[in-house]
């Protein structure tokens, strides 16, 4: 990559950041909404005392474990939701304390996520002024008289590194991106068949 690529990455990646001048750190397009709003995803009954009592529930609990994990397909997270709450007694107590475990658990993963996605967008602001700052020196090297070679192929091998592990977060963040995504997603459908269920 030439100099004149590397300053035009380290300019243009301090532009990356803070669509929404509210959340600074924010890398998507997507705005960010700090957490998923319980109107939005459940229209059943409402859970009452359910948020508080379905961690007490052994069965209860296993099952949104599974269900909240992503790589759990959502046809099969269905088939376990209607499996379970035909079997149950009182259908719509255990449908109110298995979605107020999703709603916990979906929550606090979705969290994590963009908790993540914030670190790591104050990590590439560095990244990119530690970039700047090196080009600024890699050119200052090559502008001198009888430029150190060494030190130039050092420097310059920095560079390249700097920046592969730079483009390589971009790539990944860009990716995570859409996870928050995912997870509303996943919870409305999730929500929306124990309310079927219910009802």
């Amino acid at each position: 990559m030439t100099v004149a690529a590397l300053c035009a990455l380290a300019a243009s990646s301090a532009q990356c950041f803070a669509a929404d001048p509210r959340y600074p750190d924010w890398p998507c397009t997507q705005a960010k909404v700090p957490e998923i709003s319980l109107a939005a995803v459940w229209a059943g009954p409402p859970l009452d005392d359910a948020s508080a009592k379905w961690k007490d529930d052994a069965k209860i609990s296993a099952l949104v474990t599974k269900l909240a994990a992503r790589k759990t397909p959502l046809d099969e997270a269905e088939k376990s939701i209607t499996d379970f709450l035909a079997a149950s007694s009182d259908k719509s107590m255990a449908g109110k304390l298995l979605f107020a475990g999703l709603f916990d658990t979906l929550n606090a993963q979705r969290f994590q996520v963009m908790n993540g996605l914030e670190r790591v967008t104050r990590k590439q602001r560095e990244a990119a002024d530690k970039i700047r700052a090196d080009t600024i020196a890699l050119q200052g090297l090559q502008g001198e008289t009888t430029p150190d070679q060494q030190k130039l192929d050092e420097l310059s091998n920095t560079l390249l590194w700097e920046t592969r592990i730079f483009e390589d977060r971009r790539r990944v963040v860009k990716f995570v991106c859409e996870v928050p995504t995912a997870i509303d997603q996943r919870l409305f459908a999730l929500g929306r068949i124990i309310q079927q269920e219910i009802e």
